[in-house]
């Protein structure tokens, strides 16, 4: 019995416990239910707020769209209205032009034929004049034509000889001036002092007594200078110096060479003699040499054969009328190209001319 009490009570309490717990639960599911309605209808009346304001910021952008298109529209009326005023003046313009060029026209051609009237009127009173000329003169225009040209014919021809006379006239003391300009002027740059000619070569002794040595014994030594140079030894009452005579200028400084070696030396003998000699024509030889390479350096010449640059070094020992023929040559090589460089001929030949013009001096 108990245990049927005993299960009762547990079976009541299970009962109640489950009454109490659906009642918990219908109640707990009620408040859920109750905040889902709010908030699902705070979210309806939200979405009804932002559709609302959508909508009437869609009516603002709508009407400040439209106001944006009407002003367009204005503003394109207003152009479209300007440009029919402009167009309409461009017409009225193109109609007084084309007016005007109507009546430039038709006054053009008025003047046309009123010059040609009066071209018309010109020829007829030409042809008048003509035939009263004719009466007056008793010639034809064409014998009248000829007379003319006659006439002008010989001015022109008396015209033309005095030109040519005054051209030619001036043309010739011009010529002189020029040339006595130029030439004065290269004689100016290339003045030079004149060198006496001389036929003799006086060579110093440092004593007398190397006279009696230069002779020596019965005359030999001075005989064998004589022969060995083909000079004339001239040994005088000079004091203190011997003189050597030859028109040959080259054998002259051969021998002036040999006799100054031979006193420095101090050995006077024939066989000492023909070595100094020897000795001496082979310097003048190379001097000659080095002059005529000098010359052709000083002259701005090139290309000559070799022996006629050692026929212009022998030109050193040359002289002419009281000057040096090889310096003469020079000056006139100089002067020849000054005178060329003015009149615009060939400088470097006229420079040749002028230092070989004297060549033929050397061989005689």
């Amino acid at each position: 019995m108990e245990f049927i009490i005993a299960l009762l009570a547990v079976l009541g309490g299970l009962a109640i416990g489950a009454g109490a717990g659906y009642y918990g639960r219908s109640l707990v599911s009620k408040k859920r239910i109750g905040q889902a309605e709010f908030a699902s209808t705070r979210i309806v009346e939200d979405a009804k707020e932002q559709s609302r304001a959508i909508l009437i910021e869609a009516k603002e952008e709508s009407l400040e769209l439209r106001r944006e298109g009407e002003s367009e529209i204005r503003e394109q009326r207003s152009e479209m209205k300007r440009s029919e005023r402009r167009l309409a003046n461009r017409e009225e313009n193109l109609e007084r032009r084309g007016s005007n060029l109507e009546k430039r026209e038709r006054s053009l051609t008025e003047s046309e034929r009123e010059a040609e009237e009066l071209q018309s009127d010109l020829e007829s009173l030409k042809d008048q004049a003509l035939v009263k000329i004719e009466e007056v003169a008793e010639m034809t225009i064409g014998e009248a034509s000829e007379v003319v040209m006659r006439q002008a014919e010989d001015d022109m021809e008396h015209d033309i000889a005095r030109r040519y006379r005054d051209f030619e006239q001036e043309a010739t003391e011009r010529a002189q001036e020029q040339g006595a300009r130029i030439l004065a002027t290269s004689i100016h740059r290339m003045a030079a002092e004149v060198v006496s000619e001389i036929t003799v070569t006086t060579v110093p002794l440092p004593s007398d007594d190397m006279k009696g040595r230069l002779i020596g014994r019965e005359g030999r030594n001075i005989r064998a200078i004589e022969k060995n140079t083909g000079v004339d030894l001239i040994i005088d009452d000079t004091p203190e110096a011997v003189t050597l005579s030859c028109f040959d200028p080259i054998r002259r400084e051969v021998a002036r060479l040999a006799v100054t070696k031979l006193i420095a030396d101090g050995r006077i003998h024939p066989a000492r003699i023909e070595e100094m000699v020897n000795r001496a024509k082979k310097e003048v030889d190379d001097s000659i040499w080095k002059s005529g390479e000098q010359a052709i350096f000083d002259a701005g010449v090139r290309g000559l054969n070799p022996e006629v640059i050692k026929l212009l070094g022998r030109l050193k020992y040359r002289y002419s009328y009281g000057e040096n023929v090889l310096q003469h040559c020079l000056e006139v090589s100089h002067i020849a190209g000054m005178i060329a460089s003015e009149l615009g001929a060939n400088v470097k030949l006229a420079k040749a001319g002028g230092l070989l013009h004297d060549i033929g001096k050397a061989l005689t």
